[in-house]
């Protein structure tokens, strides 16, 4: 049997990773990861709370507990890459850079001095192998519950040393078995959101950081329509917070465009303006699973946001980690900063950062 290392959030699925791990006879200990160091708008630090989940859990399942500080790693390699790409009016995710680095870099590097075969996580995903022998990533076998998206950094050497117990489970069946266990985080709410955001309102946690720029709404013929609090507070297709009501035709008003040159927020009303759609993405960062791409230029399906369907896209790689993604249909609010994720059927390939779009119009 193996020495595997949890990394314990405090929530229901890490829980049950590490109890299935328990029950299978392996060598296991909890670690809780406390990457985020501030009280929340309530004045409760909810990392205190996770702590206390974490080593209730420990002590029902009977394993031994540590808890180890990455607040410097998680600001220096996943916080500040956050605030420069919102600077450039991108809208990130900072949710795939903190696995790659925080929780299969800085958290694997832990387990290894503590003498692990491997580490394992809450992450609902699954493990294969190709014909050469190279470790793949699966989508988690609960379609509504799938991270896979969120792991597409990770490489070869990650992959080697993970374990993703509840990866074929539903969620159903993950909280039944922390019912049925006992444990304190069987009914816990799933976190949602940016970890170091969490409940909090967007703006006023973006305001400590960054000051923001007001300037006007538009509309594209250059219509002035209202004012915005600052481009980084918004997001392409976004259509709440825009205060400017059911002026015009009556319908919704949503963004379209941010012109960071000008500092003007483009708006129109209707969810289906032509300018909301774009075939033709642009990418950088290029990272693959197997370590290499299928080819120079081949077909596949892309996540261009975690919750999409996958959508059927031809894929052509160029220069040093860039792609061209063109989607067979178009494409409603691709957004700068954002992951497109490739796939082929439940094989998770890899992705790039999304950089820039075609509109739909000139795609031909």
């Amino acid at each position: 049997m193996a020495k595997i290392v949890v990394g314990l959030s405090g929530g229901v699925d890490s829980s049950v990773a590490a109890l299935l791990l328990k029950r299978a006879g392996h060598e296991v200990i909890g670690v809780f990861m406390k990457n985020w160091e501030e009280k929340d708008e309530n004045g409760v630090c909810t990392s205190e709370t996770d702590w206390a989940d974490v080593r209730s859990v420990c002590e029902k399942i009977d394993i031994p507990y540590y808890a180890v500080n990455f607040v410097r790693e998680y600001y220096d390699r996943v916080f500040s890459y956050f605030l420069e790409e919102y600077k450039k009016g991108r809208t990130p995710n900072p949710d795939v850079l903190c696995n790659r680095e925080i929780k299969f870099r800085a958290f694997l590097d832990f387990a290894m001095t503590l003498g692990a075969d491997a580490i394992a996580t809450g992450h609902f995903c699954r493990l294969g192998e190709d014909a050469q022998g190279r470790k793949t990533l699966l989508r988690g076998i609960d379609p509504a519950k799938d991270q896979s998206y969120f792991l597409y950094m990770l490489g070869q050497q990650a992959l080697s040393k993970a374990v993703f117990p509840v990866g074929g489970m539903t969620k159903a069946e993950v909280r039944q078995t922390a019912r049925a266990a006992g444990l304190v985080t069987s009914g816990k709410k799933d976190s949602t959101g940016v970890c170091f955001i969490g409940e909090r309102r967007f703006k006023p946690f973006l305001q400590q950081f960054l000051p923001a720029q007001p300037g006007v709404m538009q509309t594209p013929e250059g219509k002035v329509v209202g004012r915005h609090e600052g481009l980084m507070y918004y997001t392409l297709g976004q259509r709440r917070g825009l205060g400017i009501g059911g002026a015009g035709t009556g319908e919704r008003w949503f963004v379209l465009q941010k012109d960071m040159e000008h500092n003007v927020l483009v708006v129109a009303q209707g969810a289906d303006h032509p300018l909301l759609y774009s075939s033709t993405a642009l990418g950088s960062g290029l990272t693959w699973i197997s370590g290499e791409a299928p080819g120079m230029s081949f077909d596949c399906t892309c996540k261009y946001r975690y919750r999409q369907p996958d959508q059927p896209v031809h894929v052509e790689l160029y220069g040093d980690g860039q792609v061209i993604v063109t989607a067979r249909e178009p494409q409603r609010a691709v957004t700068p900063g954002q992951s497109m994720v490739f796939y082929q059927g439940d094989c998770c390939l890899g992705g790039a950062v999304c950089d820039n779009v075609v509109d739909a119009g000139e795609c031909g």
